[in-house]
């Protein structure tokens, strides 16, 4: 198991949650049939705009799928830049990953 800091997570302007790794890449991941996509231009994952799930879930989907698919984890840290995240949302995945499985 491998372990990447998220540099950012953010909003773009077409509504989709993405969050930026610091080195990974996951250029493939569309082929894990999740909705979750790689950006090559940005270098960041994304969802699509949220319809039944909330960023919340959209988030934790997308480490989730990092985590199963790729053997990776992908961790907030205190240098995580957040781009259009309410408090409230920040909270909660700060919450979320705090609570993340670690690998011993």
């Amino acid at each position: 198991m491998t372990t990447d800091n998220i540099i950012e997570v953010g909003i773009n302007t077409d509504g989709q949650l993405y969050l930026k790794p610091y080195k990974e890449k996951f250029p493939l991941i569309w082929r894990s049939a999740s909705e979750v996509h790689w950006n090559d231009k940005e270098h960041h994952l994304y969802s699509p705009k949220p319809r039944e799930w909330s960023y919340l879930d959209w988030y934790k989907h997308i480490v989730t799928i990092v985590k199963d698919e790729y053997g990776c984890e992908l961790v907030i840290t205190g240098h995580t830049s957040w781009s259009d995240i309410p408090d409230d949302l920040k909270g909660d995945i700060c919450l979320f990953n705090s609570g993340f499985d670690r690998p011993l």
